[in-house]
């Protein structure tokens, strides 16, 4: 068996890709950006173009850093960002840039179909309430906005498999991204044509479903040559990204529980058993057998960094002076600001809000500032902000049934251990972070090596490759401040609603 498991990671602001070993060590690892376009307001769009260039920029790149010869890769797993709606034709060429998982200009869309179809039929199938975020909604939007881009669709794409087109020209669907249409059936992992029909969403421009690890097909001579890898490598069908992430934290057994640190923020919470809520997000799991009950939230690691990009011009000069980073300067100022930050408090509800108040129109929010606050405590907010949207997506997902005894958290967020700590804080729940903050381009890879037969299962991926770095348990002497300022944190969305229209 070669050695080596690629694997690639589409987010949001950029691709990640790196190469293990099969202990899950990294022996190479590179990123390529792209940019996010916003046209209209509601509006958000990426160039499936530009994840695919980037991808082979980063992985050529990290090739060269390890010295790793591409004969050496034994299989390729993909992971990516949910709710795309890549149009390709017959050729395999983007039609249109794709909204991404921030677009809601489909909202209109989705009042409509869920008076015309039924809210509680659609969501007894699919396990979700239909958003303007998901795939659905989109499609049906290009067919009325953009009929010329409609009438030359061949198959709509996610963007793991847009990405496992481009590498081995097959045109697939995985498990784990099916739930971003509500014409899948989430009791049996297959498309329903009935609401296909029903939707409007002609049943040949889905693409099959294959299970998350199985091998698809072998990378092309002509991908080879624009990504620097040899010809023929294995690759997966690979999975949404939250789904791969959850795998790379060791999350793989009911009840586990994966606290999402990127970009956007959440949860996954493994079942081996159907429950839904309509307030949250229902999956498949990419481990086969079981389902993953998700919180996703608009504002996670993101809120950070437009935080960092707009108001840390100090702490970047400073950081250059001390040899540190303006985001560790930016935890050292919050650090300094007591729990519940003297009453500032933060809805961070950046690009509208996912689950569980399903609100495009959703604005982020201060509340309790003076002339006695600092920097800090807009730091320290938006940390306990997202502490609380975690926490209500937690509340909501427990009255479904699914109880979370210990979260891992992935993701740049865990990174910092105020935040990891003011997240157990906020919730009351321990939070284990594992050895490598590479978790979701490991899930993804481990895919792979267990579609190539590197592992025997995923209890043997798991056990071999993922360990703990560190533990927070949650400050009992905390508790009471914060649940004061969850229920304000509540309160301030209830009363603000109506001005968000």
């Amino acid at each position: 068996m070669k050695p080596y498991l690629l694997g690639i990671d589409i987010g949001t602001s950029a691709c990640k890709v790196a190469v293990f070993d099969r202990q899950g060590q990294v022996k190479a690892a590179s990123n390529g950006d792209y940019p996010v376009y916003y046209p209209k307001e509601g509006e958000a769009e990426q160039d499936p173009e530009e994840w695919w260039g980037a991808v082979c920029c980063a992985v050529k790149d990290a090739l060269k850093k390890g010295d790793i010869n591409p004969e050496e890769i034994a299989g390729i797993g993909i992971d990516g960002q949910s709710w795309s709606a890549i149009a390709v034709d017959r050729e395999g060429n983007v039609l249109i840039n794709t909204p991404i998982w921030m677009d809601t200009r489909a909202a209109d869309i989705c009042e409509e179909l869920n008076l015309k179809v039924g809210s509680d039929k659609i969501f007894g199938l699919s396990g979700n309430s239909l958003q303007p975020s998901y795939t659905t909604a989109k499609i049906i939007w290009y067919h009325r906005n953009r009929p010329d881009v409609y009438e030359k669709t061949h198959k709509i794409l996610q963007s793991n498999s847009y990405i496992a087109y481009k590498l081995t020209g097959e045109m697939t669907q995985d498990m784990s991204q099916g739930y971003g249409l509500h014409c899948f059936d989430m009791h049996t992992g297959t498309w329903n044509e009935e609401m296909c029909e029903e939707l409007g969403i002609p049943r040949f421009i889905l693409p099959d479903i294959y299970p998350c690890h199985e091998i698809i097909g072998t990378v092309t001579e002509k991908a080879a040559r624009e990504c620097g890898l040899a010809k023929g490598i294995p690759v997966a069908a690979g999975g949404l990204d939250a789904a791969c992430g959850t795998l790379g934290a060791g999350v793989i057994h009911s009840g586990e529980c994966q606290e999402q640190g990127g970009q956007a923020g959440g949860m996954s919470i493994c079942m081996d058993t159907y429950k839904a809520d309509e307030r949250l997000i229902l999956g498949f799991h990419v481990i086969p057998g079981h389902w993953l009950l998700q919180g996703g939230t608009t504002g996670g690691g993101g809120v950070m960094r437009w935080l960092e990009k707009e108001f840390a011009d100090y702490e970047r000069e400073k950081g250059k002076r001390l040899g540190k980073s303006s985001l560790d300067l930016f935890n050292e100022e919050a650090e300094a600001v007591p729990a519940g930050s003297d009453g500032v408090i933060f809805l961070p509800y950046m690009s509208g809000e996912r689950s569980p108040i399903w609100n495009p129109k959703a604005k982020g929010v201060y509340y309790g500032l003076d002339f006695s606050k600092t920097k800090g405590h807009f730091i320290r907010a938006a940390m306990e902000g997202v502490a609380f949207s975690l926490r209500h997506n937690l509340e909501v997902a427990e009255k479904a049934g699914a109880h979370v005894e210990v979260m891992r958290a992935m993701g740049g967020s865990a990174n910092s251990l105020l935040w990891t700590q003011i997240k157990s804080d906020v919730t009351g729940k321990p939070i284990v972070v594992p050895a490598s903050d590479t978790a979701t381009t490991l899930g993804a890879a481990m895919l792979a090596g267990v579609g190539v037969g590197m592992y025997q299962d995923f209890e043997e991926a798991v056990k071999l490759t993922v360990q703990s770095k560190r533990a927070h348990e949650p400050q009992e002497e905390k508790r009471a401040v914060y649940d004061e300022a969850y229920q304000k944190y509540l309160q301030i969305y209830e009363n603000l609603k109506q001005m968000m229209k």
